[in-house]
């Protein structure tokens, strides 16, 4: 058994890295494939996630390490059709928040640890600071990656929305979110379509990645192989296949590439959070 998975996950590592793909000669185990194996799924099929199954996958993110033991994670189940469609529509019209059969929205939440100070006659100064906000959105960021894989164990697909962001001030209103919450991004769960061809998407090799010590910029050749790998699998995806000009520029050339998102610092001040 070890032996086929192994056989595995050398092929996922191909498509993650190519001819440079690591050996994973006799590693194998069925984390490791699991984790190996994810791609983004944009397209679902009808279908439900059962109560039980969602209590689970929630347990799994709540598993996760938290800073300080703060459980600074919240994470709102949108399963009135309305919303979901308005949340759509907030997040440029992505259908697969309307086809998914679970969407979860994640937040940063201090409002309950700031509630727990107060009310037992402490200040509350240090959570000004852009450090506690930090802190929260990594605390959500490891659950909501909990949540992801262990809904991916179960059979389901997933992508994360960050979208939200684009219009997060309607969001925020629109989820009726206390003064210090943020929605940090979106989860959709779902049965993949099989007609769906997403597949393993390549990552930058390990020589741009890695680092021992101290910081040492990527050979050129490393970056023009991966750009290569990523170009080939969006050609095949038959999708825009430059990814400097069609995702890296398209991101971050101008502030208006951001969709909204330049506005961000003013939705934290406005949710409590004055990021000193």
């Amino acid at each position: 058994m070890t032996e086929v998975i192994s056989t595995v996950l050398q092929e996922q590592l191909h498509k993650r890295y190519g001819a440079a793909a690591p050996a994973a000669a006799g590693i194998g185990n069925q984390t490791l494939e699991l984790l190996l194996r994810h791609c983004t799924v944009r397209h679902f099929v009808p279908g439900d996630i059962s109560e039980a199954e969602l209590a689970v996958i929630i347990a799994a993110a709540q598993s996760a390490s938290t800073s300080a033991n703060f459980h600074f994670t919240s994470v709102v189940v949108v399963d009135d059709p309305a919303l979901r469609a308005r949340l759509s529509e907030l997040a440029g019209g992505q259908q697969l928040i309307k086809d998914a059969a679970v969407f979860l929205v994640w937040l940063a939440d201090w409002s309950r640890n700031i509630h727990l100070a107060r009310t037992n006659g402490h200040t509350i100064e240090a959570t000004e600071y852009l450090d506690s906000a930090l802190s929260s959105v990594i605390d959500v960021t490891l659950s909501a990656q909990n949540a992801a894989t262990a809904a991916e164990s179960l059979g389901y697909g997933i992508t994360f929305v960050g979208a939200l962001r684009n219009n997060i001030d309607a969001v925020i209103e629109a989820l009726r979110l206390p003064e210090h919450t943020f929605p940090v991004y979106g989860l959709a769960i779902g049965l993949p379509d099989p007609a769906d061809p997403a597949d393993i998407k390549p990552r930058y090799g390990q020589k741009v990645v890695v680092h021992r010590n101290t910081y040492s910029s990527p050979a050129a050749e490393d970056v023009t192989d991966y750009l290569n790998r990523i170009n080939t699998y969006y050609r095949e995806q038959e999708l825009p296949e430059d990814w400097v000009k069609n995702r890296l520029a398209g991101r971050i050339s101008t502030k208006e590439s951001l969709h909204g998102r330049q506005g961000i610092r003013n939705a934290f001040n406005s949710q409590g959070f004055p990021l000193k």
